[in-house]
Order: C-alpha cells, then structure tokens, then sequence
C-alpha cells in the first residue's frame, strides 16, 4: 500500500508561481512511475507531468517549460513547480504514483489539492 498527499494548492494571481508536494509513504520502494494529473471543472482528469525511476520526465504540451517535476527521495516528496501561471491552469491537481507488484501494477491516488489562478 501506499499513501499520498498533496499540499501546496492556493490562490495565485496570472503570472505568479507555486510549488505543489506530495508527500509518500508506504511501500514506496517499488513504485516505478510517479505523476502529477488535474483536473478542471466540466473537464476529464489530465497527465501534466510524470517522471520514471530512472529521473527521466515528461510533461503536457500546455506546462512544457512553464511547470517542473522532480523527487526527493531522501525526503520520499514529489513536487510540481509551476510558473507562469495561467487562468485555464485552474484545476484540482493530483499526486499518482504507479507500483510494480506480483499481480501487475497497482494505482494510487492522492486527496487533490486545489490551484486557482485569478486576478
């Protein structure tokens, strides 16, 4: 089993920054696959950005050289920085983590944590 949170979600003017975590515990050791996803009101939950065990990342088209993800795995936290934020940034945005198991892979979700970019 593992266990994410977010935090880090606020209220952010266009243009402005944050720094989204997620904080694991668990069974982390055989998680190969970490991901930040959001999603918008109306719309269906999105990849923005994952990165692989072995560091190499990969981000959505919209956040590419806006947003970046990356790990600490002394402190088992993922985070997602965001710059230049826009309005239709606006999302819940969701921690993902992928585990490597005997029966397949198995997904975990983190509670959201809410980003809202406005003037």
């Amino acid at each position: 089993q593992v266990q994410l949170v977010e935090s880090g979600g606020n209220l952010v003017q266009p243009g402005g920054s944050l720094r989204l975590s997620c904080a694991a515990s668990g069974s982390i050791s055989s998680i190969f696959l970490w991901g930040w996803y959001r999603q918008a009101p109306g719309k269906q939950r999105e990849l923005v950005a994952h990165i692989i065990g072995t560091g190499s990342t990969n981000y959505a088209d919209s956040v590419k050289g806006r947003f970046t993800i990356s790990r600490d795995n002394a402190k088992n936290t993922m985070y997602l920085q965001m710059n230049s934020l826009k309005p239709e940034d606006t999302a819940v945005y969701y921690c993902n983590a992928v585990q490597r198991t005997l029966s397949g892979p198995s997904t975990y979700w983190g509670q959201g944590t809410q980003v809202t970019v406005s003037s």
